[in-house]
């Protein structure tokens, strides 16, 4: 029944039409409550649980021991617009068959006989004869295996002239000098760290298992922060040839740091990643999040830096610079808009069917493998138009809803950033998003839940500069320990102008002229 307030005496509507509007404010408030709750929920049980109703979500939340399998098939219930969104975004791969083991690996044969029964005949009891093999493969390895190198340099005197000496062959130049580490070692313990995510006090207790040496955390310790410091030359260099470009990514994550800072708990540094697609990944060690960090790093830099909505950004390089935002960032958004609707929200669905078209252009581009010109004239022609229709449909869902929604919040973010979403359909090199960048990052979030924190602040830029070098040699196809091997004990005595001729893009492109004279 709807209250009449004409019907109602006034000395009494004031304080009525004040509860009415209490009444409206906690209806709004748990609305959005409720949105909160449900994006909680989602995060808990993972993909797939996107498509599960409130009241699917409740039952599970009573049901300690959930299992992925379980929300699976809850969510095979429903959800058909979330499954044609994901159909429009994600178009389904064929499977690709049984793959090959790669060629370049070493073959051993094994060779298996008959037994001594089938290798005479059943009929005339002759010798059956081979007519060939039955030929399968299968990936094999060798456990770690660990020795000694017992370095013998050759001392030469000459008897008639005693007075001029013993002359003794030169020490090879090493990564860790006077140190019990080989190179190989050293560099092994570099990449099971940063690269498969291996704390030093695993490796510790793994090397003295399978080989009964006892290596000390704070042995591996020193020899990593010692190639760390080597590979600060390196990252510097890997600096200037990023910043000669006209078109850089970037992005930071929070990462622990032991600090007198703070007494007790680690203090929260931060490790910003400036990249270019397909080039340079650098990390840039910072003990917090302001603008002083990208402003240090990027200087003068006038070309094109993308990146998210943070404000850290602004304000920053040369007069010429161009900021690109990230369609990935705004996308999300409205991707949760319409989980907590329970894959209801019409509008917000066609808000991110319209971002997936835009996917589509850069997706058929990609396939062609078109020239950052070509890719600029497709924008042109195509994207242009879909990102005007697009700003229309935004201002439109923006009218309709209320402001802390989390459609509101979405196209409050979209329209904000719009100036920098559509820089990318003006320049070719530009891309759509920052998942290079992000891609780049991730794998420090999943290593610093293993090794947990960086132990000083002294530490902070050899860290960078070891996953600096790691992730420029993953994006350029380069070997870490080939690279590592041959570049780590020249460093030393190496002179600092010439560094540049050291860096993982250097040294790619002179091994592929090397292999091409062969």
């Amino acid at each position: 029944m709807t209250l009449q307030l004409e019907t109602v005496p006034i000395a009494m509507r004031g304080a009525i039409e004040r509860e009415l509007q209490k009444v409206k404010d906690l209806e709004f408030e748990n609305k959005l409550l409720r949105e909160e709750l449900r994006l909680l929920r989602l995060e808990k049980y993972g993909k797939g649980s996107e498509k599960l109703t409130d009241a699917q979500l409740e039952l599970l939340e009573g049901e300690p021991g959930v299992k992925p399998a379980e929300v699976q098939a809850e969510a095979a219930l429903g959800g058909e617009q979330k499954q044609a969104v994901e159909a429009q975004s994600k178009p389904r791969r064929n499977h690709p068959g049984r793959e090959e083991l790669p060629a370049h690996l070493p073959r051993v044969e094994v060779m298996i006989s008959c037994a001594p029964e089938a290798c005479r005949c059943g009929q005339c009891g002759g010798e059956k004869k081979i007519i060939g093999y039955e030929v399968s493969e299968e990936l094999d390895l060798k456990p770690a295996e660990y020795f000694v190198n017992v370095i013998k340099r050759e001392k030469r005197a000459c008897g008639a002239c005693e007075e001029l000496g013993v002359s003794t062959a030169p020490a090879p130049a090493k990564i860790i000098e006077k140190g019990k580490a080989s190179d190989r070692l050293a560099v092994d313990i570099l990449v099971k760290k940063y690269s498969d995510h291996q704390p030093l006090y695993r490796q510790s207790a793994a090397i003295e298992r399978e080989s009964g040496v006892e290596l000390s955390r704070m042995t591996l310790c020193g020899w990593v922060m010692k190639t760390g410091g080597l590979l600060e030359a390196i990252r510097r260099a890997m600096r200037e040839e990023l910043l000669e470009g006209s078109y850089i990514q970037a992005d930071e994550t929070p990462v622990g740091v032991q600090s007198e800072r703070t007494i007790g708990k680690n203090h929260q540094g931060y490790l910003w990643e400036y990249s270019r697609p397909g080039g340079n990944v650098i990390f840039d060690f910072q003990m917090g999040r302001s603008r002083e960090g990208p402003r240090q790093f990027l200087g003068q830099f006038d070309g094109i830096v993308q990146c998210d909505g943070y404000g850290a950004y602004d304000k920053i390089g040369g007069a010429g610079i161009v900021m690109a935002g990230c369609w990935a960032h705004a996308r999300r958004g409205f991707y949760q808009a319409l989980e907590v609707s329970g894959n209801t929200d019409a509008v917000a669905f066609n808000l991110v069917r319209r971002i997936g078209e835009l996917y589509a252009i850069e997706a058929e581009a990609r396939a062609g493998k078109l020239d950052p010109a070509a890719r600029q004239e497709m924008r042109r022609a195509r994207s242009l138009p879909l990102l005007a229709a697009l700003k229309t449909a935004l201002v439109e869902a923006r009218a309709g809803c209320l402001p802390q929604s989390q459609l509101g919040k979405a196209c409050d973010y979209a329209l904000s950033q719009w100036p920098r979403l559509v820089v990318y359909a003006s320049h070719g090199e530009v891309e759509i998003d920052n998942n290079w960048c992000e891609n780049a990052i991730r794998p420090v979030a999943l290593g610093r839940k293993n090794w947990l924190h960086i132990g000083s602040e002294a530490a902070g830029p050899k860290v960078a500069a070891i996953t600096s070098v790691l992730e420029t040699c993953k994006r350029l196809g380069i070997n870490a320990r080939d690279y590592l091997l041959d570049v780590l004990p020249r460093l030393a005595g190496w002179p600092a102008s010439k560094v540049r001729a050291l860096t993982p893009a250097a040294w790619l492109s002179a091994h592929r002229q090397a292999t091409s004279q062969v």
